[in-house]
């Protein structure tokens, strides 16, 4: 599987080792050598080309059935031979419109790691490099690959919730200029910005409770001296929800400002037209008695009349001008 196999190798005392280049001969080798594990990247594995990695590592059915349709919450799961981690990486570039979510599965055994990458989001060559340049935490074992690659994907998030902050205050600066409403969109692009953090919602806080999990009570596979790591990935975990929390907030209450805002302006341009309308209905009034062609009516036959009725037109819009002036309706 050429093209699905990203790395295979085996690490023995914390450092990496050649092996042989079958898989199969490499996980008996480990299992042989009693100091060393496997670790083998999968990326977007068919069934089929997944079918040799789960009968020789043993993994359980319904595990494999999860990493290959990468549609799943982030868990934890414990079977007898394995344990399941399920992470969701988290892309996003400043100024983008989505948060793009990949799927990061890792089994690992008594010695054996095997993770099953799905989308672009946080490649794993970055942490199989590190890892490989610090081998006092390399050789715990399988373990230590699941902390790191757990260390590493919350510390991303921590980025990207810097990040959506950064992005967050422009766009309430943008909402809150005088001419905002102007255009218009200003709720489209809020709603938009918080579909965002709905989805980066929905990889952080799934993710508590594995966490919590591995920082707390012993896990099968895991080995005994690791709770401390765990707790720490844990608590970048809480910081990463708090930011997911309180951008959630401050998207609801600039939304409901943004709301308010735009009311007080229609308010303002109701009482405008109203003020406007006001002035033209009394010309309107004046002229639609003296249009009435009554027979007997007064100041008709007065030379002064044409001139008196336009006057008191003026004077009537002058007055209602002033008076809505006065009281901010203009």
């Amino acid at each position: 599987m050429p093209g699905v196999i990203v790395d295979c190798a085996i690490y023995r005392d914390g450092r990496r080792t050649e092996g042989p280049a079958d898989f199969s001969d490499a996980i008996d080798q480990a299992r042989n050598s009693g100091n060393a594990f496997l670790w083998i990247g999968l990326y977007e594995p068919t069934e089929d080309e997944f079918a040799q990695v789960t009968s020789e590592f043993g993994l359980h059915p319904l595990a494999v059935e999860d990493a290959l349709r990468a549609h799943q919450r982030p868990k934890l799961e414990v079977y007898d031979d394995s344990l399941f981690l399920v992470l969701k990486p988290i892309q996003y570039e400043e100024g983008t419109t989505t948060v793009t979510t990949g799927e990061l599965m890792i089994f690992i055994g008594d010695c054996f790691v095997v993770t099953v990458r799905h989308g672009e989001a946080n490649p794993l060559g970055a942490v199989r490099e590190r890892l490989e340049h610090t081998p006092d935490v390399l050789q715990h074992g399988p373990t230590a690959v699941m902390y790191a690659v757990s260390d590493a994907v919350v510390d991303h998030y921590l980025e990207v919730a810097d990040a959506l902050h950064t992005d967050l205050d422009a766009l309430e600066a943008e909402v809150f200029t005088p001419d905002a409403g102007v255009g218009g969109g200003s709720a489209g692009r809020i709603y938009a910005f918080k579909r965002k953090v709905l989805e980066f919602r929905r990889a952080t806080a799934p993710l508590t409770e594995p966490m919590a999990r591995l920082a707390g009570a012993t896990v099968p596979f895991v080995h005994r001296h690791s709770q401390p790591f765990f707790r720490d990935v844990s608590d970048h975990l809480t910081r990463t929800n708090d930011h997911v929390d309180s951008l959630d907030r401050l998207l609801s209450d600039i939304l409901s400002a943004h709301l308010a805002q735009m009311g007080v302006r229609q308010n303002d341009d109701m009482r405008k037209i109203s003020a406007w309308a006001a002035m033209i209905a009394v010309p309107t009034m004046i002229a639609g008695i003296y249009g009435m062609n009554f027979t007997h009516m007064p100041e008709l036959s007065q030379v002064w009349g044409y001139p008196a009725a336009l006057a008191a037109m003026v004077i009537a819009i002058l007055v209602l001008y002033r008076m809505f002036k006065r009281r901010g309706w203009l």
